[in-house]
């Protein structure tokens, strides 16, 4: 039987506690990318506004419609945006399944990328979670980021350091992956590659209560 959080019939696992309300320095470290994003559009349209110095406004807006207006441009924008959601999406997927620890935190997101598939997330596990519950998980991960197929990666030397490749589409010819592969490359990666099938329905602990 593999290893499955869904075979396990101890309360210990099944009455977890649910995850807190996170602290504000949490919060503000998973939603950077909208805060930092919202923050320099406030500070450029302020001193815009507020000193008369249009040349920081129309360079604002002119970095963000001429690439929106080219292909390259559009892909990078939508690709990015991916980014941001998957990274929530396996946030909410930790939260709403035991991969949390019993004080409630959830593995650390530390950097999401583009890849010519999809996107990769490299996450810093907790103390009782391992890339295997990533694994028994997939399933749920690809709901919630409504891909195609997830595969997991557990580093060799360090296994609290998970890849999590969410696969959208084929590659496009000529596309590359930047980001965690021109870092990480590959050879530092063991992909896990337990079959869906040996996956169970978790036993009726009431028929079992019955039957002892």
């Amino acid at each position: 039987m593999s290893r499955n959080p869904r075979h396990q019939v101890h309360p210990s696992v099944a009455d977890l506690p649910a995850v807190d309300r996170p602290g504000l320095l949490t919060r503000l470290w998973r939603m950077r990318t909208e805060l930092l994003l919202a923050a320099g559009i406030v500070v450029v349209v302020a001193g815009a506004l507020g000193g008369g110095r249009w040349v920081p406004f129309i360079a604002l807006t002119s970095a963000i419609s001429v690439p929106a207006a080219t292909r390259v441009g559009r892909n990078w924008l939508v690709a990015h945006a991916w980014c941001v959601a998957s990274r929530h999406r396996l946030q909410r997927v930790c939260m709403e399944t035991t991969m949390h620890t019993r004080a409630g935190r959830i593995p650390l997101i530390l950097w999401i990328t583009p890849t010519a598939t999809g996107e990769k997330a490299l996450v810093l596990t907790r103390a009782g979670i391992c890339a295997e519950d990533f694994e028994a998980f997939a399933g749920e991960i690809e709901a919630a980021c409504f891909a195609r197929e997830v595969r997991i990666h557990r580093h060799r030397r360090w296994a609290h350091l998970v890849i999590v490749e969410i696969v959208r589409r084929e590659a496009t010819v000529g596309a590359v992956s930047p980001g965690l592969e021109r870092l990480y490359g590959r050879s530092g990666w063991v992909a896990l590659r337990s079959t869906r099938a040996d996956i169970e329905e978790p036993p009726d602990t009431a028929k079992l209560l019955v039957a002892a």
